[in-house]
């Protein structure tokens, strides 16, 4: 088939290279910059690039006519793609979300599913329409979201390998025209604002399972941030340990113990009281092994972080 593809990153260049192998043509490839390695896969293999600072122009549109292509394919997208783009393909485009969709809609999927304790998730490939992620779906696969995962482990060891795989699969489905075209059960629709530093800010009152799942769904970025002495403080790398007896009665965001490669944190109280480690801390731009970054900041066992600011400094 012939196609033009959008993307950026190191998902969008191994698409290209997997779409290339499976014998596709490529007529086009649209990356944020020559730099990009999407675009530097581009170049290498002598595909033409474009690197429009929008897509929202009538010469994108009138470039995505003019190559004649059968499909568009967007592989990890985050600039908004007017429909008469989408739509320029003979066949429209297809599109990569890493969510069971129609759950998790929105650009932060995979946060929201470990803010949210999910156990279950995975990606889906679907036909664009002029909804956020509603199109029909053409592929889905499911991986399992395991207690110690982060969003960057969930995407770098369980979706992204499968999902290079999974556009190259929905691609070659189309090619022999078995494509499905399912709709969307919209009554299991959810949708979901990007996660920024406002849905960040820890609340050591809550319960532990819900902070601890708030540290791992913000890793690596915005990072969940707490506060001390007026320092902002951002986790990442947690872990659920065991509360020992004497720290029954400690407020929460209570500092329980300082290792070189953790932090223990009180969090959650009564029945919902727990511990959580954190493996590394980010103070202003440097991110620290935890012994390190308490030692930077003044932190000693028994002191008291408070709550994150909904727009920290």
């Amino acid at each position: 088939m012939r196609l033009v593809l959008f993307g950026q990153a190191a998902f969008g260049q191994r698409v290209l290279a997997g779409l290339r192998d499976a014998g596709h043509e490529i007529a086009l490839v649209y990356a944020p910059t020559e730099a990009d390695p999407l675009g530097q896969e581009a170049t290498k293999a002598g595909v033409p690039l474009r690197t429009p600072k929008s897509y929202k122009t009538p010469e994108v549109a009138a470039e995505v006519s003019g190559a004649a292509a059968d499909l568009g394919v967007l592989a990890f997208v985050t600039k908004i793609i007017p429909q008469t783009v989408i739509d320029a393909p003979r066949l429209g485009s297809i599109c990569f979300h890493p969510s069971l969709l129609p759950k998790y809609r929105g650009g932060n999927a995979l946060a929201w599913q470990l803010i949210r304790g999910e156990t279950r998730g995975g990606f889906t490939v679907f036909w664009t329409d002029p909804g956020i992620d509603t199109g029909p779906i053409l592929l889905q696969r499911e991986v399992a979201i395991a207690p110690e995962d982060t969003a960057g482990s969930l995407y770098f060891d369980k979706i992204f390998e499968a999902g290079i795989a999974g556009m190259v699969d929905s691609v070659n489905l189309i090619a022999a025209g078995k494509a499905p075209r399912e709709a969307q059960d919209e009554s299991q629709a959810s949708y979901d604002p990007l996660c920024t530093d406002e849905h960040a800010a820890i609340r050591f009152g809550a319960p532990a399972r819900a902070v601890y799942d708030l540290i791992r769904g913000c890793d690596p970025q915005p990072g969940a941030h707490a506060l001390w002495n007026g320092e902002v403080l951002r986790f990442y790398g947690p872990k659920r340990v065991e509360r020992g007896a004497a720290d029954a009665g400690q407020l929460p965001g209570t500092v329980l113990s300082i290792g070189a490669k953790e932090i223990v944190l009180a969090a959650g109280t009564g029945a919902e009281a727990g511990a959580i480690a954190v493996g590394r801390v980010r103070i202003g731009k440097d991110k620290l092994a935890a012994g390190e970054a308490a030692e930077r900041a003044g932190i000693a066992p028994g002191s008291v972080l408070g709550d994150g600011a909904v727009s920290p400094r």
